[in-house]
Parts: structure tokens; C-alpha cells; sequence
């Protein structure tokens, strides 16, 4: 009887610390004072908890193209501003406006969208008080 009890809480433990592990500080991985504007074409758009992203080309002066992810508020948190799940598909072109992360990989964490036309995605844009 005890281990039939054990069993499941120990699950639920494991769950409940990837969760926690997976919702993250802003300052402990992005730059407050490093907001940037991108512009390149979507590769994939996850409408998820407890962040979203959206995955993008960026080609570079050089030619190169490189692969960008911009982590978004929850789906929530998106919809009260306007965004559904097909906001941005594969192979739409945007401009992204966030803030980098401190380690110097390609992951932002999005401030503003625009499409193709510069229109804004969504209403007004996200703060540093939103993560």
C-alpha cells in the first residue's frame, strides 16, 4: 500500500521540478540594456507554456544566415494582446525587437513584432514587466 502512494507523489515531484526548472528569470538570462531589431524569416512558432518561441533566419551583411529563437509570454499572455497560434507561420518574414541574452547565443526575449509591412503584430509591446 505504501509504495502504491510513493510512486505517484514521487512522479508528481519530478514533474512539478521540470516545470520550475523550464520558467526562468529575465535578468539572469537576458540584457535589459541590449535591445535589438531583427529581421528575418520564420522557421516555426510554438504557442506553448510557459513560453512561447519563434524560431527565425536572420541573413547577415556576410551573406551567412543564422538561426535566431525569440522566446515569447505565455499563450496567455498572447492572446490577451492579440496573437493566436497562426500570428506567424513558417516563411513569414518579420522584424523582432527584443532583448539578447547575456550568454551571446542567438535567443532574444521578444519585446515587439512587426510583419512584412512593418505592421505590429499584436497590440502594443511586451515590457520587461511581463516576463
Amino acid at each position: 500500500m505504501k509504495t502504491k502512494v510513493v510512486l505517484p507523489a514521487f512522479a508528481l515531484a519530478l514533474t512539478a521540478s521540470g516545470a520550475a526548472v523550464a520558467h526562468h528569470s529575465f535578468a539572469a538570462f537576458f540584457d535589459p540594456e541590449r535591445l535589438v531589431k531583427l529581421k528575418g524569416t520564420v522557421t516555426d512558432f510554438h504557442f506553448t507554456n510557459p513560453h512561447g518561441t519563434i524560431g527565425f533566419e536572420v541573413r547577415g551583411a556576410d551573406g551567412k544566415v543564422q538561426k535566431w529563437r525569440a522566446e515569447t509570454n505565455a499563450p496567455v499572455m498572447l492572446m490577451r494582446r492579440g496573437w493566436t497560434r497562426s500570428s506567424v507561420k513558417p516563411g513569414d518574414v518579420v522584424t523582432i525587437e527584443g532583448w539578447t541574452s547575456r550568454d551571446g547565443k542567438p535567443y532574444m526575449r521578444l519585446r515587439q513584432a512587426f510583419d512584412a509591412t512593418g505592421k505590429p503584430i499584436g497590440q502594443q509591446p511586451f515590457g520587461q514587466s511581463d516576463r
